[in-house]
């Protein structure tokens, strides 16, 4: 069935964990005429239209306060990469937030990720495949997923492949030092989304009326591995990729969008070739 919109939206927005991604779905909406609260760890610049608020979402406390509003963004990046850091914010961090509310939101987007899956031999994965996380990461999530889903706040997921955008160009560096090594025709699948379309997805997961529980947020073209970096090191003029191991704790899938484009969504990048090459073009690919 195809998804529809919401025939009014959603008012007043909770960007909570404004980084990257929030702090772009919040200008999104701000662009479209809502309320947007910004929650975040730091200080933030004064930004037109996005009201700042201050607090710790691993830290009960100092989410008092907060104000009522008709739906959450939670989209928080850890500053550590280890089990304890993701546990904190991921999962005890969406019940803080979610219990500090004055009142349950009627929608909550909770941004996981695809590495909840698993290894499937370059198989096509969708919302229907069975999760199967390799590493501590993707079981955080799933558990965050879970309780999520158990607690009456319209509860979304969605699940992002790997984003790439301005201040996200490291590949560039290690291709040009010699340290992106692929495994050369394998068929290794990449999956990747640039950041401003996972902002405009999260946006309009906002406004699908009767949404489904999950979506996969990628772009509509996966690539081989080596194909993808082969490519993007021809464009920088860096040598062409080593022969090496894939990249450990992903797996081999492609990843499908049909259920987020079933519900209107469609990529401004829809190929990480153009996207990349589009940062280049710009100059990001000094950053």
């Amino acid at each position: 069935m195809l998804a529809t919109s919401h025939p009014q939206g959603y008012a007043t927005v909770l960007v909570a964990g404004a980084g990257d991604v929030g702090t772009r779905v919040a200008r999104r909406l701000v662009a479209q005429g809502r309320q947007v609260f910004a929650l975040r760890r730091s200080d933030a610049a004064s930004e037109d239209g996005i009201r700042w608020l201050r607090g710790d979402l691993t830290r009960p406390a100092s989410l008092a306060g907060l104000p009522a509003v008709d739906a959450v963004v939670f989209a928080p990046a850890p500053d550590a990469r280890d089990e304890a850091t993701y546990r904190a914010l991921f999962v005890d961090g969406l019940r803080h937030l979610l219990h500090a509310l004055p009142r349950a939101p009627e929608r909550t987007l909770f941004v996981s990720s695809s590495a909840v899956y698993g290894e499937h031999g370059g198989d096509w994965v969708d919302e229907g495949t069975p999760v199967d996380p390799p590493g501590f990461n993707g079981r955080v999530l799933v558990e965050a997923e879970r309780w999520l889903a158990k607690n009456v706040v319209g509860g979304v997921a969605i699940r992002l492949a790997g984003l790439y955008g301005p201040g996200r160009t490291q590949l560039f560096d290690r291709l040009r030092e010699g340290k992106a090594a692929v495994p050369h025709g394998a068929n290794v699948y990449a999956n990747r989304i640039h950041v401003d379309d996972a902002a405009a997805a999260l946006a309009l997961l906002l406004d699908v009326s009767h949404p489904e529980p999950i979506y996969v947020g990628v772009d509509d073209t996966p690539l081989p591995i080596d194909v993808l970096y082969g490519h993007l090191a021809a464009l920088i003029g860096a040598p062409a990729p080593a022969e090496g191991p894939p990249p450990a704790g992903i797996g081999n899938k492609r990843l499908s969008n049909a259920r987020l484009r079933a519900a209107g969504f469609r990529c401004a990048w829809p190929d990480a070739r153009e996207g990349y090459a589009a940062l280049i073009g710009s100059g990001h690919s000094a950053s």
